[in-house]
């Protein structure tokens, strides 16, 4: 297998993000691949200095996706957080160790931008993916909510 390659995610990747963002059970229910409401999040995303989308390469095939988004806040003295949303791992790179690396990857932006915490949420019914953050030190500290608007 070739070394993974951790990028900024490009246009072009879209269609291959939202097809890991659909592969599986809650993401069929809510992902509607094409929609161009994609493109539009896209270009927001890519115009904003506090977002990174990225994507690992294996082989020039992309493997796997988060979104990183970094934070500034008041408290903690004014300490910046990195959110870490929309984990995907494609179903055939699974069990390797590829998710691992994403993290420490994602994990050594976060310090490099001078974030203090790195915070994420997972769905209540994806129990393999909460045990899998608690292997990589992340703690279930607070409980939180949404409102869908």
């Amino acid at each position: 297998m070739s070394a993974p390659v951790f990028r900024r995610a490009i246009a072009a990747d879209v269609p291959a993000i939202v097809a890991l963002l659909a592969d599986d059970v809650l993401g069929a229910a809510r992902e509607k691949p094409g929609d161009p409401g994609y493109d539009e999040a896209f270009a927001a995303i890519a115009a904003d200095a506090n977002q990174f989308l990225a994507v690992v390469e294996i082989a020039g095939r992309v493997a796997g996706c988060l979104q990183l988004s970094f934070i500034p806040g008041l408290s903690h003295r004014g300490m910046w957080r990195g959110q870490i949303e929309s984990v995907r791992i494609a179903a055939e790179a699974r069990g390797g160790g590829l998710g691992r690396q994403m993290f420490e990857w994602a994990i050594d932006q976060c310090r490099a931008r001078g974030c203090g915490i790195v915070q994420l949420t997972t769905n209540k019914s994806r129990g393999d993916a909460r045990r899998f953050y608690e292997t990589l030190g992340f703690v279930a500290s607070h409980e939180g909510m949404k409102l869908k608007l």
